[in-house]
């Protein structure tokens, strides 16, 4: 929703000011403006990427017109789960886990909490490293370097789709000013035309410069910002998992270790200590 209504600002602001500075808003209308600006833009875009950042691209684009999901409720309901888990393994042993790792849409634990089985992504983090845990056949080292190498893989996948929303917007005032030039080249050679169609010409061609500057900065470009900050959202999500895990690999007791999580949560999501508290206390009483 916020998406739409700044693209409404961006237009309403650039057309309403040309619009109160006397201008003919039938001026800006050029169709074959557009044509040479998108479609060169686009044409471009297929050369720049492989068939799978083209999917990667295409994929991800839903996801700039949908609420964040990242929330303090769901951070609070993945500490609690993690809590939940360290706590089974810690009273009855890593194998008392592995059913619920293996079948986690099965599991009555991971059920309390369907905020996270809708996070797939998330879902499968927690679930691999409570397997390779179970194993014990890997240290608290080991599994952090896979870890930090999976988050780092998670954040070149997510960059594909960024940077090729990102080269499209950079190229749009070029091809804006190629789209100029050959109306430029257009008015020239109907040279011959009374002086008021050749001004019509030549404010068409300028529309051309104005268009693929308008497009990048106001509507395409900030696509791109957007779609990082929410990938961004879930490796801080992989971070407090990570964190957590890890804490209760070196021996912290469950609500310790949760607390440790809670700590890199980023401060427009993190949970305060009652809140986090509470939650945990919650989480701890059906066990009783």
């Amino acid at each position: 929703m916020l998406v739409i209504m700044g693209f409404i600002v961006v237009a309403a602001s650039v057309l309403g000011g040309f619009a109160l500075q006397g201008g003919h808003l039938a001026a800006l209308f050029q169709p074959t403006e557009l044509l040479i600006i998108g479609g060169a833009a686009l044409g471009a875009f297929c050369v720049a990427n492989d068939r799978r950042s083209i999917a990667a691209t295409v994929a991800a684009l839903p996801l700039l017109f949908q609420t964040s999901r990242h929330s303090k409720a769901l951070y609070l309901d993945l500490m609690a789960l993690l809590f939940e888990l360290l706590t089974k393994v810690r009273k009855e042993g890593m194998m008392a886990v592995e059913g619920d790792v293996d079948t986690p849409h099965d599991s009555a634990l991971f059920g309390r909490y369907p905020a996270i089985l809708a996070e797939a992504h998330v879902l499968e983090f927690i679930t691999d490293y409570l397997r390779l845990m179970i194993s014990g056949n890997m240290d608290a080292f080991q599994i952090e370097n896979l870890m930090d190498n999976e988050i780092d893989t998670h954040h070149e996948d997510s960059e594909v789709p960024v940077q090729a929303i990102a080269q499209m917007a950079e190229s749009m005032p070029a091809f804006g000013i190629v789209a100029a030039v050959i109306g430029v080249v257009h008015t020239m050679a109907s040279v011959g035309l009374p002086p008021a169609e050749l001004g019509m010409l030549i404010a068409g061609a300028l529309v051309g410069t104005f268009i693929g500057i308008l497009l990048s900065y106001g509507f395409v470009g900030p696509l791109a910002a957007l779609l990082r900050s929410k990938h961004a959202e879930t490796a801080r999500m992989y971070q407090c998992i990570k964190v957590t895990l890890l804490a209760s690999l070196n021996g912290y007791a469950p609500a310790l270790a949760v607390e440790f999580g809670r700590k890199v949560v980023s401060a427009m999501e993190r949970p305060s200590f009652l809140e986090l508290d509470r939650q945990v206390r919650q989480a701890r009483a059906p066990a009783k």
